[in-house]
């Protein structure tokens, strides 16, 4: 079907959830909508008070500016703009713009009559950052817990982070979410690969089918999960990648606060290992 003809099926009124007639048009191939303006305008906002950040520091260099939360000593109160509360503002409208995208993408959905998929596999980008920003240093009860705003300066938070726990990498939840990215990363390859090869022949060639690229697989692996089968597939391993992410954050710190290697001793604990020994 041609794009001019099937934008004719969703570009309808209706479907919207706050602000009816108001802003429900498009601008080109972009729906607006109440949640497109909140969007741009949180979007515009928080760029605003970054480049505004950036003049306060004199530091115009995109990889060194940094705007840091505030100092621990705050705990969870509002900080003076030049000391942490500009790092709180920016913060608030990073959610302001991304939770509106949502909901964006939720009022499209409903003019396209498909299910909210699309919305809820974003809203597992927006956990994951909130679980850095709101949810984990409110647990360890302080905004200066949070990353800071900057290039180096988040790769420095990160790697400090990682130190502070000896070896992150032995965190288990870590675990799972890098093998899910993995995984996600070598389904969506395959998958690549398959589709590009069926549709680009050799010269002379005719196109191949789905049938074609189920038969490859089930030749490859056994098995050929089939062509809608492998996009739900990879929406499972890309939400189970960001929700573990997230869960190993959250759970270092408020949960463990030791080095995670220490965190594998029930292993060499466990009653089995005495019993071999003494076998």
């Amino acid at each position: 079907m041609a794009m001019l003809s099937f934008e004719k099926k969703y570009r309808v009124r209706g479907g919207t959830l706050i602000g009816g007639d108001l802003f429900d048009f498009w601008v080109g191939p972009f729906y607006v909508g109440f949640f497109g303006v909140s969007t741009l305008f949180f979007a515009l906002l928080g760029t605003v008070l970054i480049f505004w950040g950036a003049a306060i520091q004199g530091e115009w260099n995109p990889w060194l500016i940094n705007i840091a939360p505030p100092d621990i000593s705050y705990g969870l109160s509002i900080a003076p703009l030049r000391e942490g509360g500009l790092w709180q503002l920016i913060t608030v409208a990073a959610h302001g713009a991304f939770i509106s995208w949502a909901l964006r993408q939720v009022e499209i959905s409903r003019k396209l009559g498909i299910g909210y998929h699309v919305p809820v596999a974003f809203s597992f980008a927006i956990l994951a950052y909130s679980t850095l920003v709101v949810f984990r240093p409110m647990l360890l009860g302080a905004w200066g817990h949070g990353f800071p705003y900057g290039i180096f300066s988040h790769l420095d938070w990160v790697s400090n982070v990682g130190y502070q726990y000896l070896h992150f990498h032995y965190n288990p939840a870590h675990m799972l979410a890098v093998t899910f990215f993995f995984t996600t990363t070598l389904a969506l390859s395959l998958h690549g690969g398959l589709v590009l090869s069926a549709v680009n022949p050799r010269r002379g060639n005719e196109v191949l089918t789905p049938e074609h690229e189920d038969t490859y697989f089930r030749d490859f692996i056994g098995y050929s999960v089939g062509t809608l089968g492998i996009h739900r597939l990879g929406l499972l391993l890309a939400l189970n990648a960001g929700f573990w992410s997230a869960v190993c954050i959250i759970i270092s710190g408020p949960v463990w606060t030791r080095g995670w290697p220490e965190w594998w001793n029930w292993w060499l604990e466990l009653p089995i290992w005495g019993t071999l020994a003494h076998g």
